[in-house]
């Protein structure tokens, strides 16, 4: 990937096949599908990549276990058929990307006999639906074997559980990935890049736009014969942007999410609670070294992704606890992370846990603008084939097939489970520190260490206790874009994520090496740190305080 500053002259006095708006999975995967069909591609986001939505999900690579629930009851053929599509999905998810995204083990557990019938049953119609795009087939587990997979688990009301198979990925990373495979394959990009206005033609159609560069405040234009809006949440602003008639289609739902220590760091299997009292579903996922829990799914009248409160977490534990013999408590949690979520309106329901994650790709007539609405992670890929055909056909091409269904994402060429024990053999790595530039990296961790055969202190850790090395903050500024300190702790090497408390501590080491390879003043440092500081105690006092309303 070439660099911000690079990047930025290449795009000045071109005109692109298609300009991408938003850096998420939406955006990314559309980036690269359209790159990979022959079109020249700018990619542009506000932000960082995946900086919003996509960096704040259940990192789940899945056909939508709650959907399911939903489709049998109301008898809708049509939901069943995007859980198909997503499952199928979900499979090349895990083969473009092995080290992001892997099969992981979910456990129903069960009070009673009826219990176990009714939950394997729906598994089962889960499997028929994957077809031969299982990953495996669901089964029924004995209390013994249910408690043998997540020890701390109540025995009293157990009478055992319904074991399946899904996906999970890091969904931060992959962003990063795809975006970098995209740029293997010829695109442009550049984040913080906001689109303040668009210019256009006699017809009044879109040909240019405005950009303000977030970093340097500087403004400069981007001409397009097409305009891609992938801005997730966003998305209704920029239509409105290009034209002001069109009606709002957005229906945004706000899911948070908390971290925890394991109880067991050898625990794989994930517990899936399948009904609450609000009738929603919640999973407790074994996610880089953590204990993800997650998550909420309220309608929200704006992007609003604030710190995660005291009464969100005590939902998520309140439910989580019912199923530990050990309750997990507030004073636990190391890190929270909240995001909005884009659902497109529905003519027959406002409420957003029925909402499904299906997506529709609009093209306005008027100004010629593209948006990708709703939709969900594990469908990235669908969606953006769905957009590049629409987009091929505005451009008047002949039909291109997209080439995006098998194509490796940067990394995944010659990686092997084990990758990371050579990591360890080249560089006398700790098993944690190897281990995890694997599953960031894949087989570009040795780009990453490469660093250190010029500099050996790259080699440290970025703190004491913690397995990413300083390496690795060396490597994403000067390869993928990181401009700021929470691009790197949250989005790049994942420590914010692990713990704030070390994210914390590894703050102004980050700093230094930004400042260093960006060339920022002593004052740029400090105020980077005091910013990012004060974000954390932000989330650490919303965690903190007690609910407004204490009934």
């Amino acid at each position: 990937m070439k660099t911000r500053a690079e990047s930025l002259r290449g795009i000045a006095g071109l005109t692109f096949d298609v300009c991408i708006v938003g850096a998420g999975a939406t955006g990314a995967g559309c980036a690269l599908d359209a790159q990979l069909r022959g079109l020249s591609t700018v990619l542009i986001d506000a932000g960082d990549f995946a900086s919003s939505t996509s960096s704040a999900s259940t990192k789940l690579v899945h056909g939508g276990v709650r959907y399911l629930q939903q489709a049998i009851r109301e008898f809708d053929f049509g939901q069943l058929a995007v859980i198909r599509r997503a499952l199928h999905e979900r499979v090349r998810m895990l083969q473009n990307a092995p080290f992001l995204a892997h099969p992981c083990e979910f456990l129903i557990p069960t009070s009673r006999l009826f219990d176990t019938f009714y939950y394997a049953t729906g598994m089962k119609i889960y499997d028929w639906i994957a077809g031969s795009s299982i990953l495996a087939p669901t089964h029924v587990n004995s209390r013994a074997e249910t408690r043998a997979a997540i020890p701390n688990l109540r025995a009293d009301s157990l009478h055992g559980s319904v074991a399946y198979v899904d996906g999970q990925f890091d969904d931060a990373r992959f962003a990063v990935i795809l975006v970098k495979t995209f740029t293997q394959a010829g695109g442009t990009v550049a984040n913080y890049t906001r689109l303040v206005s668009f210019d256009l033609d006699a017809n009044r159609a879109l040909n240019s736009a405005k950009i303000e560069d977030q970093i340097s405040g500087e403004t400069f234009s981007i001409r397009a014969r097409v305009f891609l809006n992938a801005t997730g949440p966003y998305s209704d602003q920029l239509r409105s942007l290009a034209n002001p008639a069109l009606t709002p289609r957005l229906a945004l739902s706000r899911g948070v999410h908390i971290l925890l220590s394991l109880d067991d760091p050898q625990q794989h299997s994930a517990l899936l609670v399948p009904k609450t009292e609000d009738g929603r579903v919640l999973f407790a996922i074994p996610w880089l070294g953590r204990l993800l829990v997650g998550t909420t799914d309220d309608e929200v009248p704006s992007q609003d992704t604030a710190a995660v409160t005291r009464a969100e977490a005590e939902y998520l534990l309140r439910h989580l606890n019912r199923y530990l013999d050990r309750p997990r408590r507030i004073d636990e949690i190391v890190s929270t992370f909240a995001g909005v979520r884009p659902l497109v309106r529905s003519a027959h329901t406002h409420d957003t846990k029925k909402l499904i994650r299906d997506h529709e790709v609009e093209l306005d007539p008027r100004s010629g603008l593209i948006s990708v609405l709703g939709g969900k992670w594990t469908t990235y890929r669908a969606m953006a084939e769905d957009a590049i055909d629409i987009v091929q056909q505005r451009l008047q091409q002949p039909a291109r097939p997209s080439g995006s269904d098998r194509h490796p994402l940067a990394g995944s060429l010659n990686y092997a489970p084990d990758y990371w024990k050579s990591l360890i053999t080249s560089h006398h790595l700790s098993e944690p520190s190897a281990q995890h530039l694997a599953e960031k990296y894949g087989t570009r961790a040795s780009d990453v260490l490469a660093l250190a055969d010029e500099d050996p202190h790259l080699l440290s850790p970025l703190v004491p206790g913690a397995a990413p090395l300083r390496a690795e903050v060396v490597f994403t500024i000067r390869n993928e874009m990181a401009m700021t300190i929470e691009d790197i702790l949250a989005r790049r090497v994942g420590l914010q994520y692990y713990s704030w408390a070390l994210a914390a501590e590894a703050a102004p080491i980050v700093a230094g090496h930004l400042a260093r390879e960006l060339s920022w003043s002593d004052a740029d440092k400090d105020s980077a740190i005091r910013e990012y500081l004060a974000k954390i105690a932000r989330m650490q006092e919303a965690l903190a305080s007690p609910p407004a309303n204490h009934s």
